[in-house]
């Protein structure tokens, strides 16, 4: 297994291989600023968590509950040891649940408590054409609420236009990798005549 740092210094494991691409720290770091002191108290749902170490920086500025899924079971591994090894340096209590299946088999099937989540992290293999996919099943699931914020991870040289039922609320790039934020579209209000 290779290291990778978060933001406070911490060493987390990173699976070798194929497998993963673990998020820069330049985009973890950046992510982080972005939502701030929204995240204290907030349920996480990382899909495609691979190592799970935006899951492990957003533990460490304040979210209360953490759902990753990985489907590949090294790496998913890998992700339970990186989140349990951040829960037990937090001074307060957490709920974290790791689990190993198919981010969209989870969306539709997995979800047994039925927890509804602030922020989705969404990171699948660039390349892997998952994001649409994902995204329409994430709203068919009823696993977010409509302030929710879907982050999704993807290459700047492979744009994500957001699909239908999706609002585009913001748009960064960094270097190879850009962040695209989605959220349901603002309710329209009726006119007052």
């Amino acid at each position: 297994m290779a290291e990778l740092r978060l933001a406070g210094g911490r060493r987390l494991h990173s699976p070798i291989g194929q497998f993963t691409r673990p998020t820069t720290a330049r985009v973890r770091e950046a992510v982080m600023n972005i939502l701030g002191p929204q995240l204290r108290g907030s349920h996480w749902l990382d899909l495609c968590s691979g190592s799970g170490a935006v899951a492990c920086e957003a533990l460490q500025h304040g979210v209360q509950n953490v759902v990753a899924v990985e489907k590949n079971r090294r790496v998913a591994a890998v992700c339970r040891m990186n989140l349990e090894a951040v829960c037990r340096d937090l001074s307060r209590e957490v709920h974290l649940e790791v689990v190993r299946q198919d981010a969209i088999y989870w969306l539709m099937n997995g979800n047994k408590s039925r927890l509804i989540f602030d922020f989705v992290y969404l990171d699948p293999p660039y390349r892997g054409d998952l994001y649409r996919s994902i995204l329409n099943v994430l709203l068919a699931a009823k696993c977010i609420y409509a302030s929710s914020l879907v982050i999704c991870e993807h290459a700047t040289d492979l744009p994500l236009v957001a699909p239908l039922g999706w609002h585009e609320c913001d748009r960064r790039h960094y270097g190879s990798s850009a962040l695209l934020f989605l959220s349901q579209p603002p309710s329209v209000l009726p006119r007052r005549y």
